[in-house]
């Protein structure tokens, strides 16, 4: 059997009367006139057929029906505004909760942070790690970065910069494996360093480059993250693809170069990714203007 619930507007007009037995009070709360509030009780007592306000000389007063049905009504809503505002508080306090790719994290995001740190001293960012894509509904955060084509179901996202791609090795491992400068080629036949998660970037930027026949027989090496990847380049393991976009500091500070100087793009970019529907809360609009203005400043990387 379906439930019996009055219309909802007079009821709430009843729940606002019946707490401050004023409708003067009640009509300056609920931004409306005090005959329009008269009007909302009448159409609630129409429908329930029983009295609940008096209309005395210097107002209203509950009668005995009416008294008994605010002393379960009047709770109600107040339950309902408090779940409510725990459930806006829930997403607009506290800190800002970010979830990404270690990678991102380690090699981007968190190098930027104490800028944003600076200019934002009271809005505290964690940081959470994660390959699989966010679903807001199930993962107890307020953003993501995700890399992708940004077409993803239920989310808007903003697009932060494209990737860009291309082999990275030590100045050493340059030297002792391609001496003539000229021809990095030869690279190509020592071993090919591969993260898990990009297994197909070496594939990629060979197809590109059309030198997929010089490497291929070459030995690989394959770690599970391209933070270890890049690490193993560094210490001269082998040639690894690199994100330029994520490597500007071991460029800057001489620890990997780009041998071949030819990265390719991709159609795949890192987005933030933001709830379709949530309303954006002052921490995540800070957030989002930070980050955009950050990425439209970067300075983009020579060659194709």
């Amino acid at each position: 059997m379906a439930r019996r619930i009055p219309p909802l507007n007079p009821l709430r007009v009843f729940e606002v009367v019946a707490r401050t037995e004023n409708l003067t009070m009640a009509a300056h709360e609920l931004h409306v006139t005090q005959s329009a509030v008269s009007r909302q009780i009448g159409v609630l007592e129409t429908y329930l057929g029983v009295e609940l306000f008096r209309r005395e000389r210097h107002g209203v007063a509950l009668t005995r029906a009416g008294h008994s049905y605010a002393e379960q009504v009047v709770p109600a809503f107040k339950s309902i505004a408090d779940a409510t505002e725990n459930l806006i508080k829930g997403t607009s306090q506290g800190a800002l909760k970010v979830r990404t790719y270690t990678t991102f994290a380690a090699k981007w995001l968190i190098p930027r942070l104490g800028e944003f740190r600076q200019l934002h001293p009271h809005i505290e960012v964690r940081i959470s790690n994660a390959v699989p894509d966010v679903d807001f509904d199930r993962d107890p955060v307020d953003v993501a970065i995700q890399f992708g084509d940004g077409n993803w179901p239920r989310v808007q996202t903003d697009l932060l910069f494209f990737d860009q791609i291309e082999p990275v090795c030590s100045p050493q491992y340059l030297a002792q494996h391609a001496p003539n400068r000229k021809y990095p080629e030869s690279l190509l036949r020592q071993r090919l360093l591969i993260s898990h998660y990009r297994s197909s970037d070496w594939e990629d930027w060979l197809s590109a480059t059309q030198m997929t026949e010089l490497a291929r027989d070459t030995e690989q090496m394959i770690f599970s993250s391209s933070v270890l990847t890049w690490q193993a380049a560094i210490e001269g393991l082998g040639m690894a693809i690199g994100q330029n976009a994520l490597l500007a500091h071991e460029f800057s500070a001489g620890q990997l170069v780009r041998p071949f100087d030819r990265p390719i793009h991709s159609d795949k970019a890192y987005y933030l990714v933001r709830p379709k529907l949530q309303r954006e809360s002052r921490k995540v609009s800070v957030f989002r203007d930070w980050l955009l203005a950050t990425c439209a400043g970067m300075a983009p990387m020579k060659g194709a």
